[in-house]
């Protein structure tokens, strides 16, 4: 079901792109840039989300506090200001970028669990929760949830980690004549 939602984002993205190259020197809406905006941030393209910032016309971000708004989880995702992100990302929304900024949630959420995951060998229960926008029960819970080991007493959190993907193997004959090629192409 995340999937559909997100091929939908990614044509939503690029439909947008294209109406603000046709559009040329006349602005886009209001709604458009902050549709926009609101779908970088989600494909965590910060760079695009930048300059689409400064080529918003000044009239238009003046106009629109939404924009404002979308704009300053931009910088707070720039910045990697986890806490500051999740509090910027509690508005009530405009029926316009609401699904958006809800699977924006949702994936901050997800990127950050899997930070821990690769980046941790155990993290207190309080860490984790800032990390992920939850509070301590409800992180805590989380964790559980993935199946990392939590110690209730210490409040410390063991996230399990996952096995690598195998490395491809080549077989030998395989090898060898990709070898072989390589010496032969340098000689040549």
């Amino acid at each position: 079901m995340a999937a559909a939602a997100t091929i939908d984002y990614q044509q939503l993205s690029l439909d947008l792109e294209k109406q603000e190259l046709e559009n040329g020197n006349s602005p886009c809406t209001a709604t458009q840039y902050s549709q926009l905006l609101a779908l970088y941030l989600l494909q965590c393209d910060l760079c695009n989300a930048k300059f689409l910032w400064k080529r918003i016309p000044q009239n238009v971000k003046q106009g629109c506090a939404e924009l404002s708004n979308i704009w300053s989880i931009g910088q707070k995702m720039w910045l990697k200001d986890y806490t500051g992100t999740y509090e910027a990302l509690q508005r009530d929304w405009s029926d316009d970028v609401k699904g958006i900024m809800t699977s924006l949630q949702d994936s901050v959420r997800d990127r950050a669990l899997r930070l821990v995951r690769l980046a941790y060998s155990s993290i207190g229960a309080e860490d984790f929760a800032t990390f992920v926008g939850m509070p301590v029960d409800k992180a805590i819970q989380a964790a559980q949830s993935e199946g990392w080991e939590v110690d209730l007493q210490s409040r410390i959190i063991t996230p399990l980690k996952l096995e690598p993907p195998p490395a491809p193997t080549i077989m030998s004959e395989q090898h060898l004549s990709v070898l072989t090629d390589y010496v032969t192409f340098m000689e040549n």
